[in-house]
């Protein structure tokens, strides 16, 4: 049988500092909301890639904490979509 193996908070804060750092940069990059939410959407699925191979291969603590912060990135990307809908009536990706 195997050895499953620990989850250490040092780990999941890196992962966690990582991912985070990794969405800002490429948020920075956006000049509309739409843009942000294109960037975040193809940062986060590359996070979320190296997540799963972390997973299998790698620390676990540190998929664990890039999954905090893609959860974090993406939920609130999608409050500031459904904000600014709200607000103004039109679908701020189209």
């Amino acid at each position: 049988m195997r050895e499953p193996f620990p989850v250490r908070v040092p780990a999941v804060l890196a992962g966690l500092a990582g991912a985070g750092a990794w969405l800002a940069g490429f948020g920075a990059l956006a000049v509309d909301l739409a843009g942000y939410a294109l960037w975040m959407l193809v940062a986060g699925a590359a996070a979320w890639l190296a997540a799963l191979a972390l997973c299998r291969h790698g620390d676990r603590g540190v998929a664990a904490g890039i999954a905090v912060a893609l959860a974090i990135g993406w939920s609130s990307t999608a409050l500031a979509l459904a904000v600014t809908w709200a607000q103004t009536g039109t679908w701020p990706l189209w």
